[in-house]
């Protein structure tokens, strides 16, 4: 009878050697570990495309709300589970945007070598050994203006003025400090004459004592002001989208908490938006399919994106039971405060990481 049973090497149980599952753990009794079973085993917990998947896709799109309520309600295993079918639809998004994103940043780039082109027909010839005379008289003045500051405040009981005034007289120079502007016509003929760096970062504001940031943005500035490659930095910002993603999804559920703080705990307003945003991105994969087969009219892309609006009010609805008015209004406020005060906010800044660090 020993000879029948087997450890499982899961849970360290044993079970009779002709079950194909351990029915501790359910783990394959068999499976011996290949790649081909380390990618599937993968896809399928993650990315898995199953009945569930067709039970929830078509009650997703004809049927705002009713996935997250009967989540909520209890029934869990019916549906696929509003985490993995958000994951999977965004995966298929992002890759479907990907030749949106490629075309957008070729595009880019060509307007911007047509904008050097034309402002290097136009540039007057570039002397370079003004450039550095230039340079050499402002490091004079820089000198001179440090005396008369030295001059000002030893005779300070005398003159009356306060430092701020000495500092407003001086320092007239660091007025445009931090602003990150500079002579473009100067650093070309700096460019040209193939100067260091270090030389060009001066030649644009940037000082010995300079922190850590700022030298970083002149470094980036530089970088960009030397390639002309916007097309880089718009795929860098569009990278960090799905990244972003997962700080907005929750931040939107907050707003709902928010408004409706008597309808449930947290993770229930956070289901309701792991649909709806599993909604939302399969409209605009099919809005990005089609308009790469076939061109549709700019007004028929802001009609279906208008229309999501419309679904997300039935779907306010339907899931936290209140009346049109009240799910309309509450609706209106979530979507003026995301889209207009979260996501551009989220943008800007993902917009400076991605200048930062592309």
């Amino acid at each position: 009878m020993g000879q029948l049973l087997e450890v499982c090497k899961n849970c360290d149980k044993t079970y009779y050697s002709k079950y194909r599952f351990c029915p501790h753990c359910g783990q394959q009794t068999k499976d011996k570990l290949t790649v081909g079973v380390l990618f599937a085993n993968t896809i399928k917990n993650y990315f898995s495309v199953d009945a569930r998947f067709f039970k929830s896709f078509f009650p997703l799109l004809f049927k705002p709300g009713f996935l997250a309520r009967k989540f909520v309600e209890g029934k869990r295993l019916l549906f696929l589970h509003p985490a993995q079918m958000y994951l999977f639809i965004t995966v298929v998004f992002f890759f479907l945007f990907s030749f949106v994103q490629k075309k957008q940043a070729d595009n880019l780039n060509k307007e911007l070598a047509k904008t050097i082109k034309n402002r290097n027909d136009e540039a007057l010839p570039i002397n370079v050994k003004d450039s550095l005379l230039i340079e050499k008289s402002k490091i004079e003045d820089s000198l001179a203006l440090a005396q008369v500051k030295t001059a000002l405040t030893k005779t300070r009981r005398y003159t009356n003025l306060s430092e701020a005034e000495i500092d407003s007289i001086t320092n007239v120079s660091q007025q445009r400090k931090g602003d990150f502007s500079f002579d473009e016509q100067k650093i070309d003929s700096l460019i040209v004459a193939d100067a260091s760096d270090e030389d060009i970062y001066k030649a644009m504001g940037m000082d010995n004592d300079s922190n850590w940031f700022a030298k970083r943005m002149y470094r980036q500035i530089l970088k960009f002001y030397k390639s002309r490659q916007g097309g880089s930095v718009l795929e860098a910002f569009y990278d960090t989208i799905p990244i972003a993603m997962f700080f907005l999804l929750p931040i939107f559920a907050l707003i709902l908490k928010l408004l409706y703080y008597k309808k449930g705990v947290f993770a229930n307003h956070l289901v309701f938006c792991f649909y709806f945003f599993a909604y939302l991105f399969t409209v605009f994969s099919f809005l990005i399919a089609i308009n790469y087969l076939i061109s549709i009219p700019a007004k028929f892309n802001f009609l279906i994106a208008l229309s999501t609006f419309i679904y997300f009010i039935i779907a306010l609805k339907n899931f936290y039971k209140q009346g049109w008015f009240i799910s309309f209004f509450k609706g209106g406020i979530t979507s003026f405060v995301f889209l207009l005060i979260v996501a551009p906010f989220t943008a800007s800044i993902l917009g400076f990481i991605a200048f930062f660090f592309y």
